[in-house]
């Protein structure tokens, strides 16, 4: 007979990346508790992405927690800065939004210990994407070290681990990920400048990078662009 299931914190922002990442923590046996931030983005469709994905995984509970970051401004998705469409480049874009993750995994960090999780799982990536410092490993292992010091769990001898499933994986091996997991990866939205009639915009960094991605996986990209990338 096997004993119950361990819960897991899932941050999903209605991206493929998180959709992904939340899949293998299903399919890892963990109960889902998804939380995704309604931080004021520009890309707002995408918590419309997170609800549906959250009940297609059969998550036992979703948490839209509403965090203003336009109050601090500093990145084109919270400010009224243009968001690049020249291609991806070397240095870290406009789009980095200042300490996101950090921010992020820190609430998803409180609802763990609140909820009784010791996991916590992020699509953070460090390969194919736009440069982010949040995204690398040292980060994330920074964090799981700073989580135990943090917390009355970790103090006691429970230790918290920060899973990134997508870590070292290209964006076409985590395009293969989602086929793999039977996932429609058209119920995700990745693109930073939306179009008025609700179409990828297909210049932004996220949306020729997921393209790319589909390209590279030699498997059909299901998403709409206003202009192919």
């Amino acid at each position: 007979m096997s004993g119950p299931q361990k819960s897991a914190v899932v941050l999903l922002s209605g991206g493929l990346d998180s959709m992904v990442s939340a899949a293998l923590a299903r399919e890892a046996g963990y109960v889902l508790h998804v939380l995704t931030i309604d931080y004021n983005q520009r890309h707002r469709v995408e918590l419309e992405s997170a609800a549906h994905i959250a009940q297609v995984l059969g998550a036992a509970a979703h948490i839209v927690l509403p965090l203003n970051l336009r109050a601090f401004g500093g990145s084109a998705l919270t400010a009224d800065i243009a968001v690049p469409k020249d291609g991806v480049g070397s240095a870290i874009p406009v789009t980095y939004v200042p300490a996101r993750n950090t921010i992020f995994l820190s609430l998803a960090l409180g609802l763990a210990e609140a909820c009784g999780a010791r996991d916590i799982f992020i699509g953070v990536n460090a390969l194919d994407y736009s440069g982010y410092p949040d995204c690398r490993p040292e980060f994330i292992e920074a964090f799981e070290a700073m989580a135990t010091l943090a917390t009355r769990a970790g103090v006691e001898g429970e230790a918290f681990t920060i899973h990134a499933p997508l870590q070292h994986m290209t964006k076409a091996d985590i395009a293969i990920q989602a086929q793999r997991l039977g996932l429609d990866a058209g119920m995700s939205w990745s693109c930073y400048d939306p179009t008025a009639e609700g179409l990828h915009c297909g210049l932004c960094d996220s949306c020729r990078l997921r393209h790319k991605g589909f390209e590279e996986a030699g498997l059909p990209d299901p998403t709409l662009y206003a202009t192919l990338p």
